[in-house]
């Protein structure tokens, strides 16, 4: 369902592959790998389970293996999800096209990588564990998912509960504030405890 209604979960993103894979020893794969206009890769996880099971744990796993992924790799996979759902376009052309790229740019290309859980409700486990990934700047949401029937047709109500919406944008200005006070300590340490000698020291 989510595969070709991905708005539903990431607004503004295209789902690049589905139950991806691509990696040694592999038993499954991602449930959706999706990406952002940024480049940036989103790694979605979809649980049936009303706690949510493991599936942070899975997610950051999952997340650890897609992030070296390269330009190349990205139009193999999403050639394969095309095939599947006979979409006869041209992969590199439709990627290129959804992040306004004239060519590729390995440089910028999933630089980061964000997760989405989806499940019908998640254990206060899950939600502390996610609670603190998100203070090491991990990019981490939990949708509820909650299907109900009405006459013969069945919906799903889609909510974020973390990070709220409204805490979102607000979350995303303190990590990038964060991440750049670390980079300017990092240019600027104090070195005046180390002390350079060259050949012999005066007398």
């Amino acid at each position: 369902m989510f595969s070709r209604s991905i708005d539903l979960l990431v607004p503004d993103a295209m789902v690049l592959a589905e139950e991806y894979g691509d990696w040694v020893d592999n038993r499954r794969g991602v449930d959706l790998l999706c990406l952002d206009r940024s480049a940036r890769l989103i790694v979605v996880e979809l649980k049936r389970t009303e706690d949510g099971g493991y599936m942070e744990l899975q997610a950051v796993r999952y997340a650890s293996m897609v992030s070296h992924m390269t330009f190349a790799s990205a139009l193999r996979a999403h050639q394969a999800f095309m095939d599947k759902y006979g979409i006869e376009e041209d992969a590199e052309r439709r990627l290129l096209q959804f992040l306004d790229w004239d060519e590729p740019r390995e440089d910028e290309f999933a630089a980061e990588v964000a997760i989405v859980l989806g499940s019908a409700d998640f254990s206060k486990e899950l939600t502390t564990a996610v609670m603190w990934l998100s203070e090491y700047d991990i990019d981490v949401r939990c949708i509820k998912l909650k299907p109900y029937r009405l006459g013969k047709e069945v919906h799903i109500d889609i909510v974020q509960i973390f990070p709220l919406p409204e805490a979102a944008e607000y979350q995303v200005r303190v990590r990038e504030k964060e991440r750049e006070e670390r980079r300017l300590r990092s240019q600027n340490r104090d070195l005046t405890r180390f002390q350079l000698t060259i050949g012999e020291a005066d007398p």
